[in-house]
């Protein structure tokens, strides 16, 4: 089907299909970024219900360091917040990713009904494009 189609056609074709694997990385990577926030926030909460002088132990590598009440709860918030920064930058480059593709999209629509052989099939083989950005 794409035979058919202009280069100029084809070339966005090829834009949407990269856009689309872009969306696709940047939602995995907010989707772990997000899991690994709410970890890190459940275990700052459970902190909180700790009692000061509670032997504790962080994860270093394969190994288990003792570490004290406050080296610990420092080091969560610090990892909290910059995982907060890391998801509200991703949801950012996933709403720029998301409307590339819907401009991108509509270039195309427009391209392919403004007379081109094989006009008006080509709009309607774009349809895997918008699921991806229903995240």
């Amino acid at each position: 089907m794409q035979g058919n189609l202009p280069p100029e056609a084809q070339e966005k074709i090829e834009e949407l299909q990269d856009l689309q694997d872009s969306a696709q990385q940047v939602a995995a990577q907010k989707q772990q970024a997000e899991s690994q926030l709410t970890d890190s926030q459940t275990a700052l909460d459970e902190l909180d219900e700790l009692d000061e002088g509670t032997t504790m132990y962080r994860e270093v590598g394969e190994l288990l360091i003792e570490t004290n009440y406050e080296e610990a709860e420092e080091d969560l918030e610090e990892k909290v917040s910059s995982l907060e920064v890391r998801v509200e930058t991703l949801e950012k480059q996933e709403n720029r990713v998301q409307e590339q593709f819907e401009e991108l999209q509509s270039e195309l629509q427009e391209m392919l009904s403004g007379g081109g052989p094989g006009g008006a099939g080509g709009p309607g083989g774009m349809g895997p494009g918008g699921p991806s950005a229903g995240g």
